[in-house]
């Protein structure tokens, strides 16, 4: 038998928000006995359950769920720290004789969890501490400009206003005394496993209809599904870092800024919508280039996952990703 058949299998669904990921992978898990295991870098947090779509109700019930929620929003999740999670949770699915399935928007996650990723050292608490500071005194620009003037190769890659990456870069290069480009350009060793791999990919219009519609049920009454605002008040009074991933999630400053009296509701649910309708063309562009490229053996499906095409769907996996459980 050829090695590569001998590898563990792995299932990737990757789409866009509101593709319906979450709720194919949890039919597919249900069906296949599978695992479902996140690989969106938001839904991590666990202060934002509504906001970021999370599995809940009947998906979680067809199926176990892992790494949705396991986080503070206080920290910031790197997709390091994302893949060494996940590759445990992939390995306990195999040791319980369940189907791995990775699923989620943030193709980064898939690509480093598949290809590797090289590893940093851990960064000190002192460390980050002390860049945050740093940040703070000077402002982006001349943070930027000193970053630049310690290590000109990750300098000329970000841009001044992009922190997170900067701080970054600061605290490895602090902490090891390496450029983080060094620790990047380390060879890197891909994960042990074969992998089915299955993306959504619906017409945008389509798509973009899905994201406004969800975002505007979101903000109406819990008690029919909504609760947004509510969420984002919540999370506003941690009084978090606005540097932090958490703080800049898809809604958060536009409701933000409701909240504070600067928008109407209206205007804040209107930017909010283009701001996620902008974010599922990102993802939709960097799967079409990243995670399917020129791969013939990725499946896809150019609709937006539902019940109604559960059989047709199923049909598909089975003839072209998995062995029918019988």
């Amino acid at each position: 038998m050829p090695e590569a058949e001998q590898k563990p299998l792995v299932m990737m669904i990757a789409g866009p928000t509101a593709s319906g990921k979450s709720a194919l992978a949890a039919a597919v898990a249900a069906q296949w006995g599978g695992t479902v295991i996140n690989a969106d870098s938001m839904q991590v947090y666990r202060e934002l359950s509504l906001l970021t779509a999370r599995p809940r109700g009947a998906e979680l019930k067809a199926a176990p769920h892992r790494l949705y929620g396991v986080l503070s929003g206080a920290e910031a999740c790197s997709a390091g720290r994302w893949r060494g999670m996940a590759l445990a949770e992939v390995e306990a699915a195999l040791a319980a004789g369940r189907l791995p399935i990775l699923v989620g928007g943030t193709g980064l996650y898939l690509k480093v969890f598949a290809e590797g990723l090289n590893t940093v050292p851990e960064i000190p608490a002192g460390v980050r501490a002390t860049a945050r500071a740093e940040l703070a005194e000077l402002g982006k620009a001349a943070f930027h400009a000193r970053l630049a003037e310690r290590d000109p190769v990750m300098g000329a890659r970000l841009e001044p206003g992009d922190s997170q990456r900067l701080l970054r870069a600061w605290e490895v290069l602090a902490a090891t005394g390496r450029s983080l480009a060094e620790w990047q350009a380390a060879p890197a060793t891909p994960a042990p496993y074969r992998f089915a791999r299955l993306c959504l990919l619906p017409p945008r219009p389509a798509l973009y209809a899905a994201c406004d519609a969800r975002l505007e049920a979101m903000v109406g009454p819990r008690s029919e599904g909504g609760g947004a605002l509510e969420e984002v008040e919540a999370l506003l009074a941690l009084g978090l870092d606005p540097a932090l991933p958490v703080m800049k999630a898809v809604g958060v400053p536009e409701f933000a800024a409701h909240l504070a009296g600067e928008l109407s509701l209206e205007a804040a649910l209107a930017e909010a919508q283009q701001a996620t309708r902008r974010y599922a063309k990102r993802q939709m562009t960097w799967l079409r280039h990243q995670f399917l490229g020129n791969d013939s053996t990725v499946n896809v499906m150019e609709t937006q996952y539902s019940e109604s095409q559960r059989v047709e769907t199923f049909a598909k996996i089975r003839q072209n990703l998995l062995t029918d459980p019988g």
